[in-house]
């Protein structure tokens, strides 16, 4: 139907190579899994400032190992563990935690990292019965 172009595209400069780097698809999805991971660690250490508890020590170790493994060992900033003075409520973070557990998860998924869709589930359940309240986890377990 269509005759095919024969001619340069008009939007590229004639002469000129791609001397830019380009990234790979998965190098893509690796900057973005770490970002998300990364934003994840941050809420998790908000939590932990909030109230403190072996859960969220562990889960902030395993995220940062994760952001450092997908950076290629460059370990992420870590927020110190002081209670802040009008933090937001635990509520608030839970739900942000969660969000940003699920924007991981979908990541990973696509990138097929076993590992960081495991701990990103983990993290969105826990994320899910913290809000669930003590009433309705007595009822699920």
């Amino acid at each position: 139907m269509y005759e095919p172009i024969r001619t340069k595209s008009v939007h590229t400069m004639a002469g000129t190579t791609s001397d830019f780097p380009h990234r790979s698809r998965e190098e893509a999805l690796d900057i973005q899994l770490a970002g998300h991971l990364a934003a994840l660690l941050a809420a998790t250490d908000e939590l932990r400032a909030l109230a403190p508890s072996a859960e969220l020590d562990t889960a902030a170790e395993r995220l940062a190992e994760q952001v450092t493994r997908l950076r290629g060992s460059t370990p992420p900033v870590r927020a110190t563990a002081t209670a802040p003075a009008r933090g937001p409520h635990a509520a608030v973070l839970h739900r942000r935690a969660h969000a940003l557990a699920g924007r991981a998860l979908v990541v990973a998924a696509s990138r097929a990292d076993t590992a960081a869709a495991i701990l990103s589930a983990e993290r969105m359940d826990a994320h899910s019965a913290a809000l669930a309240g003590p009433r309705e986890r007595v009822a699920a377990g």
